[in-house]
């Protein structure tokens, strides 16, 4: 890959390209664009694009970026490297998998986009889901996903045309909404995948949580993974921009082992060992708590089109 293929980016709310303030500059290498960087939830590294926000609208992103048929290249060659946490991941997105369950009602449909090796969809089930389906560009976890959910899931990026129009009665997109180098196209595929009146879950991180005002560009959000990172106003406008009635949304308390937040936290190289060290030699790394660790999540309606 070489500089060429850095894009310049464009506000997903606005359209425009500049009229924005450097927040951050970028500290990446070539070499970091790579599959092991790509993959989900690895060690903190603070490796970054150039970031910045939107004059007009707040949102930030990263720009430039990789392209996106390189992103694409990075997300199928990633690997899937968190089963330790697959317990605490289940038990918060499970939460709103029922809150999105009881407004679908009785014998839904779900798709999740970006769905790993499909946990969230064998809690989908469980949480009175009929029906569910998944797209995961990365092979390695698609192969890895359990009998009952694995025919289910297709390897692939959501797309037009994946699947036909109105088919679901619900959508989620859990920590990937971020990655997404088109978040208005994504939007407008989930809106056209759902039935009339079909909802769409989304949570992700929170640019303006406690911990990413106070840690800066040392929250582990400021990654390279992320082309997007949206505030709670900003990802509501671009859900209505495409089309769809935000119906609630709040503040998002994760499940979380000590270890997997100690192995995050943005410490001292030593002092990381440190603890790490002590995690692993006790029983305090296995440990979960219930903490609000920065993720938000909005629960929408598709609306019709008018004219």
């Amino acid at each position: 890959m070489g500089v060429a293929d850095l894009v310049a980016t464009r506000c997903a709310i606005c359209g425009t390209s500049g009229n924005a303030t450097e927040m951050y500059a970028a500290n990446f290498r070539l070499d970091d664009l790579n599959p092991v960087i790509f993959s989900a939830r690895r060690s903190t590294d603070h490796v970054h694009y150039r970031m910045v926000r939107c004059d007009t609208c707040g949102l930030v992103r990263s720009d430039p970026t990789a392209s996106p048929d390189t992103l694409a290249h990075l997300y199928q060659e990633s690997g899937f490297d968190y089963d330790d946490e697959v317990g605490n991941l289940r038990a918060t997105y499970g939460r709103y998998l029922s809150r999105l369950a009881a407004l679908c009602g009785p014998g839904a449909s779900l798709l999740e986009v970006g769905c790993g090796n499909g946990f969230a969809l064998e809690e989908a089930l469980e949480r009175g889901f009929a029906s569910v389906h998944g797209v995961e560009p990365s092979t390695a976890a698609a192969a890895g996903a359990a009998p009952a959910v694995r025919p289910f899931i297709v390897c692939d990026v959501m797309r037009p045309g994946l699947f036909a129009a109105g088919r679901f009665d619900a959508v989620c997109l859990f920590q990937m909404f971020d990655h997404v180098a088109d978040p208005g196209g994504l939007l407008d595929e989930c809106w056209a995948a759902l039935k009339p009146g079909g909802h769409i879950l989304i949570l992700n991180h929170n640019v303006e949580a406690v911990s990413a005002r106070l840690l800066r560009r040392r929250s582990p959000i400021v990654d390279i993974e992320h082309t997007y990172l949206y505030s709670p106003s900003t990802v509501a406008r671009i859900c209505v921009a495409h089309h769809f009635d935000v119906r609630e949304q709040g503040s998002v308390w994760n499940r979380a082992r000590i270890g997997y937040l100690t192995r995050l936290a943005p410490l001292p190289a030593a002092l990381k060992r440190a603890a790490l060290a002590t995690c692993d030699a006790t029983c305090l790394g296995r440990v979960s708590l219930p903490l609000p660790v920065g993720n938000l999540y909005l629960i929408a309606r598709k609306a019709p089109v008018s004219g």
